[in-house]
């Protein structure tokens, strides 16, 4: 073992200490009446050990001292062994939501986009489009980035797109690090499927995630097409904001490439045909998205309620009938992200205990209570612009959702408000990572090609959170007033 394996083998103990040390000492403290009670809300025994073991979760998931999906499952166990509810029940609630079928059906289908060569195929097109100018080829990758990522998981686009920036930046000859250029099309390879993410409910793990809460919780079944109605004008207004910055920020040293716009298009149309398993998974993809927009009218013309997770199972299950994909299952089974499905699984059942307990009212009441006194606009821009700074601290999109969206549904009860009103603005920002490389593996991802620092991202990225505060709340809010939510 070398002394870096054991300096972080001590860091790591040392956080696991530190959590089950503040964990223990919640969990126990004798706390005052007066911080017991918010109003009429009074933070019960089981909420005061749910918060206790929210915290032992934390510690863990921002050291990252443990991969997050076995910080999940602990978590699940010190509920019960607290007692905060029977391991039977804490189960039940997260590995038996159906929500985690939409997120598997998502990951196949993003899997299958993958492997079979049809994302880049897509993201190539776009890139032939935009021609040979550096600030239009910039703009088409954040474009690419937007509309992958709108039904294909963030982390996969930026998966994606960075190979290819990488060949063009190569080629282009540019000095990482040193190249402005380099610096704005690699961060716009992050930027682009995070932006995207917001749209639908297959852009990341955080949106499911919150829509699983919303159902469970208040029982409001928010549908596909329902998000998209918030989601897309405001990841639609984020595009030209985001470009225009990094432009700003990094103006490209090359006005053009040594290519020509014809070179690039030739270079595009010189592709393989489409094969058959690229045809099979368009026709798949696009089915996809036609069931999730109409399922709806589906479900009132049969008499049956349509979940979002409904669709994507039955097309998915296609790659495997007979005469379909030849790609098998252990072939894509590895591009799978088994350790995200159990971070969701268990991060739905911590989020329904802290909500269960109590200890999500009393936790929002304590932190957010004020913000009953504000009109709506201000209510929505206090929830993004805290949601985004969260961010910062915690590493995932998925832990972000399971901490915030159980307490901004328990605010709005504690303040009389209709769920939606804070939990939309929460759920569509729980993802927005912009500040720091290490919040998200979409920016970990485009960073691991060496063409940009922390700090170059950290710089523009406080900027762009601000700018993103600002759209994101005015185009909920807008929409929210067309669709009588406000």
């Amino acid at each position: 073992m070398n002394s870096n394996q054991r300096r972080k083998n001590k860091r790591d103990t040392m956080a696991l200490l530190i959590a089950i040390t503040m964990a223990l000492l919640i969990i126990n403290l004798q706390l005052p009446e007066s911080l017991v009670t918010s109003g009429e809300v009074t933070l019960s025994r089981t909420g005061q050990t749910s918060i206790g073991v929210l915290i032992f979760c934390l510690v863990l998931w921002m050291t990252e001292a443990i991969p997050f999906h076995i910080t999940g499952l602990l978590g699940v166990f010190f509920m019960a062994i607290f007692q905060v509810d029977s391991f039977t029940e804490i189960v039940k609630v997260g590995f038996g939501n159906q929500i985690v079928i939409f997120f598997i059906g998502v990951l196949i289908l993003s899997a299958y986009i993958t492997y079979s060569g049809l994302g880049k195929r897509i993201a190539m097109f776009i890139v032939a489009r935009t021609g040979n100018d550096t600030g239009l080829i910039i703009l088409g990758f954040l474009l690419g980035g937007v509309f992958l990522s709108m039904w294909v998981t963030d982390m996969a686009v930026a998966a994606i797109l960075m190979p290819l920036a990488k060949g063009i930046l190569e080629e282009e000859g540019v000095i990482p690090l040193k190249s402005n250029f380099g610096k704005a099309l690699m961060i716009s390879c992050a930027w682009g499927p995070i932006i995207g993410g917001i749209a639908t409910p297959a852009g990341c793990g955080a949106n499911p995630l919150a829509i699983g809460f919303l159902r469970d919780m208040v029982g409001i079944e928010m549908t596909f097409l329902g998000w998209m109605t918030y989601g897309v004008p405001a990841a639609i207004l984020l595009i030209l904001p985001t470009w225009g910055l990094l432009l700003l920020f990094f103006k490209p040293e090359i006005k053009y490439l040594s290519k020509t716009k014809e070179e690039l298009i030739n270079e595009y149309r010189g592709l393989p045909a489409m094969n058959r398993e690229e045809i099979i998974t368009l026709v798949v993809f696009l089915l996809t998205i036609v069931l999730w927009l109409i399922s709806p009218l589906i479900g009132s013309i049969v008499g049956i309620s349509i979940p979002i997770s409904m669709p994507v199972i039955l097309t998915t299950a296609l790659f495997f009938f007979p005469g379909m994909s030849k790609i098998r299952w252990s072939e894509i089974q590895p591009e799978i992200s088994w350790s995200g499905i159990i971070l969701v699984l268990s991060g739905i059942s911590v989020g329904m205990m802290l909500y269960n307990s109590g200890a999500a009212k009393w936790l929002s009441l304590k932190l957010l209570g004020g913000i009953g006194g504000f009109s709506p606009f201000w209510q929505v821009f206090i929830v993004v612009i805290v949601v985004m700074l969260l961010k910062v601290l915690l590493a995932s999109n998925t832990v972000t959702g399971t901490i915030v969206i159980p307490i901004v549904i328990a605010l709005a009860q504690g303040l009389g408000l209709a769920p939606l009103t804070i939990t939309l603005p929460a759920a569509l920002t729980a993802s927005l990572a912009f500040i720091l490389v290490t919040s998200t593996p979409t920016n970990v991802i485009p960073y691991s090609a060496g063409y940009f620092s922390i700090a170059d991202m950290a710089k523009i990225g406080l900027i762009q959170t601000i700018i993103a505060t600002v759209i994101v709340s005015g185009s909920i809010y807008l929409i929210g007033r067309v669709m009588q939510l406000y």
